[in-house]
């Protein structure tokens, strides 16, 4: 089977927008190191990667469910993963990162996951956590 004229044309403007310039590219890597640092060292277990979608390991559905919700409380969207899309005993939180994030916008991140973190017990070192640069706490909801 051949490729629809529409799909051929969008993928040869793909390939042409990924030649002239590695801007978002870059900023998706700098956005989601930076993410993945800053987690780390707050005391959360995150799956190892490079990925921009980062998973944060909390193992219990229940658990997921609520940090999920109180992450929403906060202004922050994200998604818990349970049994049956992940295996029992793997619940996580799913954050995905994108170029368009600024970083007052991961901060504010960073500051809504220490302090769920905080109140549902989930920082493997609260030492850790308490010492983490959250970076400022911005008080706008942002959708």
């Amino acid at each position: 089977n051949t490729l629809a004229p529409a799909i051929v044309g969008a993928s040869l403007r793909v390939l042409e927008l990924l030649t002239e310039s590695t801007q978002l590219r870059d900023q998706l890597e700098e956005n989601t190191k930076y993410f993945r640092e800053k987690m780390t060292a707050a005391g959360f277990d995150i799956a190892p990667g490079e990925h921009p979608i980062v998973p944060v390991m909390l193992y219990d559905a229940k658990l997921a469910q609520d940090f999920a919700a109180k992450m929403l409380d906060e202004g922050i969207y994200v998604v818990g993963f349970y049994y049956p899309v992940v295996p029992q005993g793997k619940a996580r939180i799913r954050v995905q990162l994108s170029a368009a994030h600024t970083r007052t916008q991961l901060d504010k991140a960073l500051a809504a996951f220490q302090k769920v973190g905080r109140a549902l017990g989930t920082l493997k070192d609260e030492a850790a956590a308490a010492a983490a640069p959250t970076g400022p706490q911005v008080v706008e909801n942002t959708p």
